[in-house]
């Protein structure tokens, strides 16, 4: 009927209401939502409807009827429209004939997707392969030119930590390679302050450098000692680590197997050269021998060209001073070959093969040895003194340097007294290396009357030790200890130790390791009673506040700070007569109780006698005063009575005794409240006695 052809039924209405919710669960489904998108279920009914449970796949159909996958990020298969904002990036490219082409859209296409460049990130790829090449040809000097060629010379301390680092995973030859271009790069390529602060990057990358390299602390010591050796590193820079890197990091440990296991060592130098097998490594010894041949020959032949060549072919630039000093050396020595010798160390300066600094160095060095080559050139200060105005005149040599002279002037012109005392006191210096008897070394200067030069004999004393072994070292403290008061003032010492300081920069350019060496005769002085610590300040007032000699206090400070410096300090040269000292201590305190409690003189003063260091008895002296306070027992004074009849104890040395005494009541009063009325008491006594100096009773009261 047409009435009804609009009227669904009741069966009609239910298929229609199943469709509806079958066609919204197709549209909605909970595949869709981002919680399933990772899932990857089938439907059991191979994709033709839902099933309960089974959350449908997100199909597409095409017009054919057919199921489409959707790919990831929607991009679409065939017949789709594939992903949002695909702009086919293989393809994209401005074309210049497109009618829509715009010009202004040229500008903008370099620096789509364009990697950003880092400069220092460019540095390193290109050292790599330089050190690489390197490794492969052995040739130095296109090394150095590459490296000059590559620019960017502020990455240079990188460069050092590359070299090293890569060298230490390596067999010897690459690290005996490594140690010679640093020398060769030094100065000329690479600044000192660059080689030094690469070397520092080292030390605080050695702990990871460790993790790859099994023997990373022992290796990169050996580098450190070998650049020191090689004068690359001054000597200071294991003082100056040591204060910026924590005791506990590896960095430290390095240092400290650099500065004990290789630089402290007999014949260091010529052992650390040889380690990694020197075949390709000019030592500086050979390099000194170099140029004392190069320079005969000149003056044989005269050729200046050929002299020149063969002091650049030694590249060593940073060493020219050494050929300025044996130049002028020959030139005095055979005044026949002055005018030669000054041709050529002109023509050197107007090449430019010798830089002003290294003239100048040069030639303060001869400046400064002129005492002792007077020896054997009498006249050494008259032609050193008639060289100087033709090089300053001949513009080779800096006009500073004649102010410099005029002011040391008064210095160096000794008379033949102080010429002969600098003689004799080094054969009085050898002979005691050779017995170690200090009571004849004591009556040899007495006979040689000249006090007035007792800052001299200590310089002496210590630069000779300086170059010789531990024992010698060791020695050489124990006599300062013996001439404490015995023959030297403690103005003397100050006085010495300040002349040390100031040509500490020369000493350190034949012995490496000065600097610390002289470190350790400074702090050993002061733990000795030789000096007191305020005597330290006083002497680095009187040195230039930027030098070597300052920067020596300051790591002789460090020293005596140090936790057991006393302890060590004995022991810094192998624990040999310093180690004695210390355990004469003992013996003395214990000889002291024993005699305190009951003990018989003669037994006490044999004990005294069996230590067999007259040159220390001050400290039975401080000591027996000390435990005469403490212990109330005046007792202890019978025995120093007992000990002066005898001559058991000299008036030097009972004065000597006393002082030290006198010089810490403040910190005994802690402990002793009355500690100065009793030491004034005893020092009465012992004026009285005649057993000290008259001195003291004015000093005493000052």
């Amino acid at each position: 009927m047409a009435s009804g052809e609009g009227i669904l039924t009741d069966g009609q209405w239910k298929k229609l209401e199943i469709a509806t919710q079958n066609s919204g669960s197709l549209s909605s489904s909970p595949k869709s939502h981002t919680l399933f998108a990772d899932l990857n279920i089938k439907s059991p009914t191979g994709g033709k409807g839902p099933v309960a449970g089974f959350p449908n796949r997100h199909v597409r159909r095409t017009h054919s009827g057919k199921h489409i996958r959707v790919k990831k990020d929607g991009a679409g298969g065939k017949g789709t429209w594939g992903k949002l904002l695909d702009t086919d990036e293989g393809d994209s490219c401005i074309d210049k004939n497109d009618p829509n082409y715009d010009s202004g859209e040229d500008a903008y296409d370099g620096l789509v997707d364009s990697p950003v460049s880092d400069p220092l990130d460019d540095y390193k790829k290109a050292v790599v392969s330089i050190i690489e090449e390197y490794f492969s040809t052995g040739d130095v000097k296109v090394a150095a030119a590459d490296l000059r060629e590559l620019g960017s010379s502020e990455y240079h301390p990188y460069f050092t930590k590359r070299l090293v680092s890569m060298a230490m995973d390596r067999h010897d030859k690459e690290k005996e390679m490594a140690s010679v271009l640093l020398s060769a790069l030094y100065a000329d390529v690479i600044l000192p302050d660059q080689i030094r602060d690469g070397f520092i990057r080292l030390l605080r990358s050695v702990d990871d450098l460790a993790v790859d390299i099994l023997d990373a602390v022992n290796v990169l010591a050996l580098f450190i000692a070998r650049a020191i050796v090689d004068e690359i590193l001054p000597p200071i820079f294991v003082a100056r680590s040591k204060k910026i890197l924590p005791e506990s990091s590896k960095g430290f440990q390095v240092i400290v197997t650099a500065e004990k296991s290789y630089l402290s060592a007999p014949h260091h130098a010529e052992l650390v050269e040889k380690k990694w097998g020197g075949s390709t490594h000019t030592t500086v010894e050979e390099t000194k021998k170099k140029i004392s041949e190069i320079l005969k020959e000149y003056v044989e032949n005269g050729d200046t060209y050929e002299a020149c060549r063969c002091i650049r072919e030694l590249g060593v630039s940073f060493f020219h001073h050494e050929v300025v000093k044996r130049a002028l050396v020959l030139a005095m020595e055979s005044q026949t070959s002055e005018p030669l010798i000054l041709k050529l160390l002109n023509e050197a300066a107007e090449e430019g093969l010798i830089s002003s600094s290294q003239m100048v160095k040069g030639f303060f060095r001869v400046a400064e040895s002129l005492d002792d080559l007077a020896l054997d050139i009498p006249s050494a200060k008259k032609l050193f003194d008639s060289i100087v105005p033709k090089a300053i005149s001949g513009g080779w040599l800096d006009d500073s340097f004649k102010v410099t002279s005029d002011q040391d002037g008064g210095k160096s012109s000794q008379d033949g007294k102080l010429r002969q005392y600098k003689k004799d006191t080094v054969n009085i210096i050898q002979e005691y290396f050779l017995s170690d008897d200090i009571p004849e070394l004591i009556c040899s200067l007495q006979d040689l009357g000249t006090p007035e030069y007792n800052p001299v004999f200590l310089k002496r004393l210590i630069t000779l030790a300086l170059d010789r072994k531990n024992r010698e070292k060791e020695m050489a403290s124990v006599l300062l200890s013996a001439l404490h008061m015995e023959l030297f003032s403690t103005e003397d010492f100050i006085n010495g130790f300040i002349m040390l300081l100031e040509s500490a920069e020369d000493t350190a350019l034949d012995i490496m390791d000065a600097s610390n060496e002289l470190a350790l005769f400074l702090a050993r002085a002061v733990i000795d009673d030789v000096l007191a610590p305020l005597n330290l300040e006083e002497i680095s007032t009187k040195l230039p506040p930027i030098s070597t000699g300052t920067e020596t206090v300051r790591s002789a400070r460090s020293l005596i700070s140090a936790r057991h410096a006393g302890e060590r300090l004995l022991r810094s040269w192998g624990g040999g007569t310093g180690w004695i000292v210390e355990d004469a201590k003992d013996k003395i305190s214990k000889l002291l109780e024993e005699y305190e409690t009951g003990g018989v003189t003669s037994e006490a003063c044999q004990c005294i006698r069996d230590l067999g260091m007259p040159f220390f008895n001050h400290e039975v002296v401080k000591k027996a005063l000390v435990m005469a306070m403490e212990k109330q027992n005046d007792r202890l004074l019978n025995l120093l009575e007992e000990c002066f009849g005898e001559g058991l104890i000299t008036t030097n040395q009972m004065t000597k005794g006393f002082v030290r005494v006198k010089d810490s009541l403040d910190d005994l009063s802690l402990d002793i409240p009355n500690a100065k009325e009793k030491f004034e008491m005893y020092a009465s006594h012992a004026m009285d006695n005649g057993w000290i100096l008259p001195e003291f009773g004015i000093s005493a009261t000052q």
